[in-house]
């Protein structure tokens, strides 16, 4: 479980490092950096899926993704006695992102180029990565090390001993040197963070892939645009816990149930509710009833992963709702570590209800996002690898 989450200079996110547990709720006014931090989340995932560098060329590169304030705040600035005003940069160009638990840590750095770097003069490059043992980076712990091309990891009697060289700058080490033999840490953790789950947004309009029946298969995962709707609820049924399954659509739509059918292995889901001769097809169903079945499958997984990202889950669901919403992202904290990026007062309202669940409030000062009421004693230790 991830109980650090550490990010510099991505967009307003200039120096945030924010505690994890169990289940985190994530608010704040618009604009405050709720989207910036679910945003870094996903360019953190790609990174073991190979795919960070290119997530940062279709936000247009690393120069637009970059804190756009002064590289200091001095204090002075912050009580406003001094106006804002840039100088000549004095350190490198950083983006840096990083998690740790209590077992293993992670961070990698992101710089621009060193000339010449030709036409690519302007794609990012992977500086620094760093693999470490324990919650906070020390010296003793790290265990694999990559600095510019050159990975190395740490051996039995404490001695570096080089693995690769010439490692691409745009490829990370956990897609280059993930090896059960060589470096067993960096395919376990490479494992761990492929089975990160995000879900922004599910379509819902007419044309909407969850509204068209569908050839299905054996869906243990929903697909994040939720066109195997249908064969992930059934799936759920056979080799998950249908009890729970049933007792969340009862939960939001007391008297309903699902009828799962199957036509020459096209599936179909129908919605039947108490008072109607026959079932809604998922064509018919309204948005906000449409959106939560998504919900429900994708929380109901019978394969749990490490992490699962809800951002904006109250989207198109009426307030009502957030109490059954919130009681099915807690039932889902029991087998996975969640992260709900939300704005509406009622569903985070009825998530803090509960015993788990850790809450944390963002805002924006002079352009930088923070989290409200935290001191310097509030922010757990952090220490980023060196260039």
């Amino acid at each position: 479980m991830l109980q650090t989450l550490a990010i510099t200079n991505y967009r307003s996110l200039r120096e945030l490092t924010l505690p994890l547990t169990r289940l985190n709720v994530i608010t704040g006014a618009n604009g405050s950096g709720k989207s910036n931090l679910y945003r870094a989340l996903r360019l953190l995932g790609e990174t073991a899926l190979g795919g960070a560098v290119a997530s940062l060329a279709r936000e247009g590169g690393l120069p637009s993704v970059l804190w756009a304030g002064p590289e200091t705040l001095p204090r002075a600035v912050r009580r406003g006695t001094q106006p804002v005003q840039g100088g000549p940069r004095r350190g490198p160009v950083h983006l840096r992102m990083g998690f740790a638990g209590d077992e293993v840590g992670y961070a990698i750095d992101f710089g621009l180029p060193s000339p010449p770097a030709g036409a690519f003069d302007r794609d990012p490059e992977i500086k620094v990565e760093c693999l470490w043992h324990g919650a906070v980076l020390r010296a003793a712990n790290a265990v694999v090390e990559r600095r510019g091309g050159v990975v190395s990891t740490r051996e039995a009697r404490g001695q570096w001993a080089v693995i690769a060289q010439h490692v691409p700058s745009y490829e990370s080490m956990l897609t280059h040197v993930a090896d059960p033999q060589r470096a067993p840490e960096v395919m376990a953790l490479r494992e761990s963070i492929r089975s990160w789950r995000f879900y922004d947004h599910f379509r819902t309009d007419a044309a909407a892939p969850a509204r068209q029946v569908q050839v299905g298969t054996r869906t243990p995962v929903l697909s994040h645009d939720g066109h195997d709707l249908a064969a992930a609820l059934q799936t759920i049924r056979e080799i998950g816990d249908p009890v729970a399954l049933d007792a969340a659509v009862e939960d939001a739509f007391p008297g309903a149930h699902l009828d799962i059918t199957s036509v020459d292995g096209r599936f179909a889901l129908g919605f039947r509710q108490h008072g109607l001769l026959r079932a809604l097809t998922q064509a018919e169903l309204s948005d906000g009833t449409l959106r939560y079945l998504l919900w429900i499958a994708a929380l109901s997984t019978p394969r749990p992963p490490a992490l699962m990202v809800l951002n904006e889950p109250e989207t198109s669901l009426h307030p009502d709702l957030m109490p059954a919403l919130a009681r099915l992202i807690e039932q889902a904290s029991r087998h996975t570590q969640i992260l709900v990026v939300s704005h509406s007062s009622r569903l985070v309202s009825a998530l803090e209800a509960g015993d788990d669940a850790s809450s944390i409030t963002l805002e924006k000062t002079l352009g930088e996002t923070c989290a409200r009421g935290f001191g310097p004693l509030d922010v757990p230790p952090w220490h980023w690898p060196s260039r």
